[in-house]
C-alpha cells in the first residue's frame, strides 16, 4: 500500500495523492492510504465507512466546521503520472485529478495533521465516487449511516474555485423528451411517420430559450437549458418510431425541485417529458457569522457556483455551505488538468489563518 508523508508541503502531497489513481470504483487504494495516514494522529478520532474516511477534533469547542473533499477522479486519458510545468512564470502541477479536487484535498489532509489545536473543532471528510451517479456518492451513504457526523455551524468543500469562495451552488435536473412516429421502410416513407424529424421543434425550443440569470443574497446565478445527447433510428434503411432527447437544466438556488421541473414542462408542452433525476442547489448561506469570517480572514470576494456541488448536501441539512479550493473549475475533468502552487499554497495559507485564529 502506498504511504502518504502528511509533512511535507501540500504540493508535494497534491503529486503524491494524484500518482494514485483513484478513478470512481477504484478509490479503495486511495482510502486505505489516507486512514492509514489519519489514523495515527492522536488529536483525531477517525471513523470509515467503505472508501469514505472521517476525521474529527473534539476539544469541546463551542462552534464546529466540516471540511470535505472526494477523492475519486473522472478516467485518466493520458495523463498520469503527474509532471512540473512552468506556465505564464508559474510553477505548476500537470495532471488528472490536480484540480478536481486533490490538490484541495492535500491542504485538507495536511492541515488535518498539523492543526491539533484549532479555535474551532473541525471534521474533516473525504469521500468516494462524487463524479458517477448522486446514489453512489460516499457522502450521501454516510448521511444515512452516520447522520451525526454532519452536525456543524459552516462547511466547506475544497471543490475548484480558483483559490476564491464560491457561494452555494445551482441545482441541476435531467430530463428525456420523447417523440414518437410509426416505422416503415425508408423507401416508402410516406406510410411511416419520422419521430426523428418530429424532434425539431424540441432543438428550436432550446435554441430560442434565453437562460435567466437570478440574483440570490447578492450573488448572480446563471441558469442553462441544454440538450446534451440524442438519440433515435432503428437501421439504415427504417424510418424512426422513437426519438429522446436528453436535456439538463441547471436552476438558481432560489427555485426549488418543484419549481425546476414545472419550467422544464412548461418549456416541452405538448412533448413527453421524463424526469430522470434531480438535485436542488444550495443557498449561498453567506449571512452567516462563521461564512462571514471565513470570507474576511482568507480576503475573497464571494463568487456564486454554476455547477451542482455537495454543499447542497451540507445546505439541506441546515449547514451553510460554501467551495473553496485551488484550481480553475473550467479545468475539470479536462485532458490538461493542472494547478498552480501558488495557488495551493495560498488556500493552505488562508484556511490555515481561519482555523487557527492567527
Amino acid at each position: 500500500m502506498p504511504e502518504l508523508d502528511l509533512t511535507v508541503s501540500s504540493a508535494d502531497l497534491t503529486r503524491a495523492i494524484c500518482d494514485i489513481p483513484s478513478v470512481s470504483d477504484d478509490e479503495t487504494t486511495l482510502a486505505d492510504a489516507i486512514h492509514a495516514a489519519v489514523s495515527v494522529l492522536p488529536h483525531l478520532d477517525v471513523v470509515r465507512d467503505g472508501d469514505t474516511i472521517v476525521a474529527r477534533t473534539n476539544l469541546g469547542r463551542a462552534q464546529r466546521v466540516v471540511i470535505a473533499g472526494h477523492i475519486d477522479t473522472v478516467p485518466i486519458n493520458e495523463n498520469l503520472p503527474t509532471r512540473d510545468v512552468v506556465e505564464n512564470g508559474e510553477d505548476v502541477i500537470w495532471g488528472r485529478g490536480t484540480v478536481d479536487m486533490k490538490a484541495g484535498v492535500a491542504v485538507q489532509l495536511k492541515l488535518a495533521a498539523e492543526l491539533a489545536d484549532p479555535r474551532v473543532d473541525i471534521t474533516w471528510m473525504w469521500y468516494d465516487h462524487e463524479e458517477v451517479s448522486s446514489d453512489e456518492n460516499g457522502l450521501g451513504r454516510l448521511a444515512e449511516n452516520h447522520p451525526n457526523l454532519f452536525a456543524g455551524d459552516f462547511a466547506i468543500l475544497g471543490e475548484p474555485s480558483n483559490g476564491q469562495v464560491e457561494g452555494g451552488c445551482n441545482g441541476t435536473l435531467r430530463a428525456v423528451v420523447r417523440t414518437h412516429g410509426r416505422r416503415s421502410h425508408s423507401a416508402r416513407a410516406w406510410i411511416g411517420d419520422n419521430a426523428i424529424h418530429r424532434a425539431a421543434p424540441i432543438l428550436q425550443r432550446l435554441a430560442d430559450h434565453t437562460p435567466p440569470e437570478v440574483e440570490v443574497e447578492g450573488l448572480v446565478y446563471r441558469e442553462g437549458l441544454n440538450a446534451v445527447r440524442i438519440s433515435g433510428g432503428v437501421a439504415g434503411n427504417v424510418i424512426p418510431d422513437l426519438c429522446e432527447v436528453e436535456v439538463n437544466y441547471r436552476f438558481a438556488p432560489s427555485r426549488s425541485t418543484d419549481d425546476a421541473v414545472a419550467i422544464v414542462r412548461d418549456v416541452f408542452a405538448g412533448f413527453e417529458v421524463e424526469i430522470v433525476d434531480i438535485a436542488g442547489g444550495a443557498r449561498p448561506g453567506l449571512d452567516a457569522p462563521l461564512a462571514r469570517e471565513f470570507v474576511a480572514a482568507v480576503g475573497a470576494e464571494p463568487r456564486p457556483k454554476y455547477g451542482w456541488t455537495d454543499v447542497a448536501r451540507f445546505s439541506a441539512l441546515g449547514v451553510p455551505a460554501v467551495n473553496y479550493g485551488p484550481g480553475d473549475p473550467l479545468l475539470a475533468h479536462h485532458d490538461e488538468e493542472r494547478v498552480p502552487v501558488a495557488q495551493i499554497d495560498a488556500v493552505e495559507k488562508g484556511l490555515r489563518a481561519w482555523l487557527s485564529g492567527s
